[in-house]
């Protein structure tokens, strides 16, 4: 059940940005950066948290996922550090996922090479 769960509310975030995309004016990019505020948001007025727990990989895979993630990172770090927190929380929470997305695009653009137009 819990990868249903995590399809159906992933799948979710995802058609909502799709009908973004079709229906508004709005830039990918806009919707894009909409998304990651919109899961700091969420997790700040303590909405995000739950739906993590319900559907696992299916809130934290998507934009609003980093957003949460950027959010929970500095809490915790504010709570630890104090107000040096704020700086240093986001970035240690949000580390992991972007090395792995930087090493995952480098690897694959060894493996298919540059073409000419």
């Amino acid at each position: 059940m819990n990868y249903v769960l995590a399809f159906v509310i992933g799948g979710l975030i995802c058609v909502v940005g799709q009908i973004l995309i079709d229906k508004t004016g709005l830039t990918p990019a806009k919707i894009l950066v909409a998304f990651v505020v919109l899961g700091v948001a969420l997790q700040g007025v303590g909405l995000y948290q739950p739906l993590v727990d319900l559907a696992g990989a299916g809130a934290t895979v998507p934009l609003t996922g980093f957003g949460y993630t950027l959010a929970k990172g500095t809490a915790e770090a504010v709570n630890e550090q104090g107000l040096l927190g704020v700086l240093t929380g986001p970035f240690t929470a949000g580390s992991a996922g972007i090395a792995t997305a930087l090493l995952s695009g480098l690897v694959v653009s060894f493996i298919t090479g540059s073409k000419d137009k």
